[in-house]
């Protein structure tokens, strides 16, 4: 089966899965361990519980060499011999169908359609896993003298959850990080390569009153204290499109983006709103965090009376255009390094010291209610991931 046929099928299985993020990935998790554990890998799982209570998983397969470089002395001074190996990470839960509209009716049953497969997680990111699987597949192992890692994490849609407790808890890892590969994200990129993205922060802002009948004086408007708040998150906000202090023209666009909203949750005209609730994000880049800003809202929340909790977080990812993987990378697929606007679990990665996102599909096609990955990508990806696994491990 060629790398195409065999990507194709692979994501056609994975679709099935209904792994969006409330749910528990141990399905899917254990298809594609299975599935590695036939092209000769050896798995790891690690399982938490999420807020919930739900299980989740994340799988760490590596695939060491048959035999060592030293068995052959002639590729020892080799420039590949200087590479450390390839890990690759993805994640296998998806964001939720409500108003799916895709062809079908079953967003986890993929349709091939106008030379695209449309279903959930398609894009986002199981084409590019259906990709590493199928590179895996057509690579000789005889040949490989450096390990490949595929790592598949839970949560990456949700706070990048399943990658801190990767960090925390694989031993797996651990050994990547005493290794130090190239660390591949295959986000979908269009198969550009990336070298930096900004992270992202969340919070919530509550305030609360008292329930009535509004002809009487006996309720406490929530919103009352709320409206000064707006008017800050709003300030800040402007301030953010203004002042240069607060903007990276390394990305586009250059700003924290700043973005929040208001929902007190009243249903009639009549009743004296007991709760609102605020909410605000910003996208930290590498040298501008924000934290002033948010020093800022604490400061008034706390003189308002508001309650403000942290509603998760990812780092921003920076890595030097210039330094070796990344170069090497660009020379190998033809493209200039550059930089986007979205977070992935390389934020989260940091220990690992070469990180590059670089993926089959679209970013645009993400999250949408009819999300499609053009078969072009898919095989383009396949092709290009084999590459990669040759470079990096034969």
């Amino acid at each position: 089966m060629t790398p195409f046929k065999f990507s194709i099928e692979s994501l056609k299985q994975l679709i099935t899965f209904d792994s969006v993020s409330a749910k528990s990935n141990r399905a899917i998790s254990d298809w594609v361990s299975n599935r590695l554990e036939t092209l000769g890998f050896t798995i790891e799982q690690t399982s938490y519980l999420d807020h919930a209570g739900i299980e989740k998983t994340n799988v760490l397969a590596k695939r060491d060499p048959v035999r060592a470089l030293t068995d052959n002395p002639k590729r020892v001074n080799d420039h590949a011999s200087d590479r450390k190996g390839l890990a690759y990470f993805c994640h296998t839960d998806v964001v939720p169908t409500r108003g799916w509209n895709g062809p079908g009716d079953n967003p986890f049953c993929s349709q091939l359609l106008d030379d695209r497969i449309y279903g959930r997680g398609s894009c986002d990111m199981k084409g590019s896993l259906a990709a590493m699987m199928a590179a895996a597949s057509e690579v000789d192992h005889n040949q490989q003298r450096q390990p490949l890692w595929i790592i598949c994490t839970a949560d990456e849609e949700v706070g990048f959850l399943g990658a801190k407790h990767l960090v925390q808890e694989s031993n797996g890892y651990q050994e990547i990080i005493s290794q130090q590969p190239l660390g591949l994200i295959g986000e979908p990129t269009n198969l550009n390569v990336v070298h930096a993205h900004k992270g992202i922060v969340g919070f919530k802002i509550t305030s609360i009153g008292k329930a009535a009948h509004s002809s009487t004086n006996h309720g406490i408007n929530a919103n009352r204290q709320m409206v000064p708040m707006l008017q800050k998150l709003l300030e800040i906000n402007e301030r953010t499109e203004s002042e240069t202090q607060y903007q990276d023209d390394r990305f586009d666009p250059p700003t924290l983006s700043w973005n929040f909203g208001c929902n007190d949750g009243c249903t009639a005209i009549n009743i004296t709103p007991d709760r609102s609730t605020a909410w605000l994000s910003l996208r930290p880049m590498p040298e501008i965090d924000g934290a002033d800003l948010i020093a800022e809202v604490r400061s008034l929340a706390s003189e308002l009376g508001l309650e403000m909790e942290n509603c998760g977080q990812g780092p921003p990812m920076w890595i030097s255009p210039t330094a070796d993987g990344i170069r090497e990378l660009s020379e190998l697929t033809g493209n200039t390094p550059k930089t986007v606007c979205y977070g992935t679990d390389g934020g989260e990665l940091h220990a690992l010291k070469e990180r590059v996102v670089y993926g089959p599909g679209d970013i645009a096609q993400a999250h949408t209610t009819d999300e499609w990955i053009a078969l072009e990508q898919l095989d383009k990806g396949s092709q290009s991931f084999c590459e990669i696994v040759r470079g990096w491990c034969c």
